[in-house]
């Protein structure tokens, strides 16, 4: 019988907590993560030079983080400063926290 795949049987909790996770699941975006938690914000050729991997790379996974509502990015002239999203990052820790101390 297959299984029910219909989102609503899901709890909003163990949407995001699958989303977040999701995110979570490359080593290059906890890289960039941490890069980003260790400063306030970060420009993107800023990362790109402390990362080992091309730009489009890095941008397919900034992408990916923001998509998460991990990150946020502003435009400043013709640099984006990427931040972490401090309200979705607590939520993260907070749901993370939850599923692995059940």
């Amino acid at each position: 019988m297959p299984k029910n795949t219909n989102t609503s049987y899901f709890s909003i909790e163990q949407e995001l907590t699958a989303r977040f996770s999701k995110a979570l699941s490359n080593p290059v975006r906890i890289a960039i993560l941490q890069l980003l938690n260790s400063q306030s914000c970060c420009f993107h050729g800023d990362m790109a030079d402390e990362l080992p991997i091309a730009k489009s790379t890095l941008s397919q996974h900034l992408n990916e983080l923001k998509d998460a509502g991990l990150i946020q990015g502003n435009i400043e002239g013709p640099n984006v400063k990427y931040c972490i999203n401090k309200e979705n990052w607590k939520l993260a820790k907070e749901l993370i926290n939850k599923l692995l101390s059940d």
